[in-house]
């Protein structure tokens, strides 16, 4: 394979940490072109040093400043830019062959989407390309004859287990012309899986980003115990994997073990299995469609000892219900139902909102704007974006 040159949206996160610990491992094969990162300086200042990217990009012009300063004392030579537009600069650059799209929130959406439109081989890590725009931007894959490799557990696994011809052209046939019945995502339950209902009000912010069996940023850990995370997820499928809502089933298996399954019209199941390390997807994308080394532990499947499997409680979570419910309302839904969550949890982890409450906003505002909201261009979805977060702010602002 040749070297791949690569851009790393969001290098600072947990995913972006793991591939540039992939890469590390593999060194004849990729070569840093530009890292991605949002506040955590110092730790984009040490990355730089260690893969000596051709550029670093900051969104805010005084850190932009500081890192600067920083690597040139350090003597490197990496370059540092600053705003929105350079991240679709180094998306989109001629030489770059792979961008691993990783920023958490819809400022991803934008420098993915140039990615795809240059038909790069995208490695999507970003949720909120898909959930925001997931029709738009499907069919600028397919216009533009990019490479669409998901880099979730989730949805990584059902890549792996889908044929190959339907997994590499999904709009070129159907789910069920492939043979396939339906996709099963499995997700884990959380940190509230078994806790008493009546309680749930009490949860604290501390409580909810300790996840049972994943290392996760603080956002998509409260995610993950709201089963928001998987409810997004179902949005993903169904765009990455041109699957009807009723395709679409959601598993808990509390273990994290097998990471998602397919079921085909034989009644064969396959699932793909592993430890709860993400540089197994990683690698599985870095490499595509070759295999190679991630560095992650074996699967002992004899510590492992069982695997659990239920159906999720809606009442218990109710934003996965909502989820699937804007998921069928079609439209702009799933991208207000987006930034009403992320302007929910950011209250939550600031204390200004109630874990309980998280769903009931988000539910508030799904009604307020629909039918209000066009979903027909990015700059729709944006606007979509935004006035649903105005209607979440002023919610907050109600509930006080």
């Amino acid at each position: 394979m040749a070297v791949q040159i690569l851009t790393v949206l969001g290098s600072t996160g947990s995913i972006g940490v793991s591939t540039l610990d992939v890469v590390t491992r593999h060194p004849d094969r990729f070569q840093v072109y530009a890292l991605t990162g949002a506040s955590q300086i110092d730790k984009l200042h040490a990355q730089c040093l260690i893969h000596s990217p051709r550029f670093a990009v900051v969104l805010d012009e005084q850190l932009a400043s500081r890192l600067q300063a920083k690597l040139l004392a350090s003597g490197s030579e990496t370059e540092v830019l600053c705003g929105e537009a350079a991240l679709e600069t180094v998306a989109s650059a001629p030489v770059v062959t792979t961008v691993m799209a990783a920023i958490v929130g819809a400022a991803g959406m934008r420098p993915t989407l140039a990615a795809a439109r240059v038909g790069k081989r995208v490695l999507l890590a970003n949720k909120e390309t898909l959930v925001l725009a997931g029709r738009l931007f499907m069919d600028e894959v397919t216009r533009c004859g990019a490479t669409l490799l998901p880099i979730d557990s989730e949805h990584n696994a059902i890549f792996q287990v889908l044929p190959r011809a339907y997994r590499e052209a999904p709009y070129a046939g159907t789910l069920g012309g492939a043979g396939v019945k339906r996709i099963l995502l499995t997700a884990s339950g959380g940190p509230f899986r078994t806790r008493p209902l009546d309680t749930l009000a009490a949860v604290t912010p501390d409580e909810a980003v300790r996840h049972p069996n994943w290392s996760m940023g603080r956002k998509i850990s409260v995610d993950s115990a709201s089963m928001m995370n998987k409810g997004l997820e179902v949005i993903e499928a169904r765009w990455l994997f041109n699957a009807a809502v009723d395709d679409i089933a959601v598993v808990v298996h509390p273990q994290s073990i097998v990471h998602s399954m397919v079921e085909y019209v034989d009644g064969s199941v396959l699932a793909q299995m592993g430890a709860p390390d993400m540089r197994i997807p990683i690698a599985y994308g870095m490499g595509y469609p070759e295999r190679i080394e991630s560095g992650a532990a074996s699967l002992d499947l004899f510590s492992v000892g069982r695997l659990d499997f239920e159906a999720p409680d809606f009442a218990r979570f109710p934003c996965l219900r909502l989820a699937f419910d804007a998921l069928r309302a079609g439209g702009a839904s799933t991208a207000v139902l987006n930034a009403a969550n992320e302007v929910a949890v950011a209250a939550f982890l600031d204390r200004g909102l109630g874990y309980t409450g998280i769903p009931a906003l988000i539910e508030s505002v799904l009604a307020e704007c629909d039918g209000q909201v066009r979903a027909d261009s990015i700059e729709a979805l944006m606007d979509a974006d935004a006035l649903a977060r105005e209607r979440a702010t002023a919610w907050l602002a109600r509930s006080h």
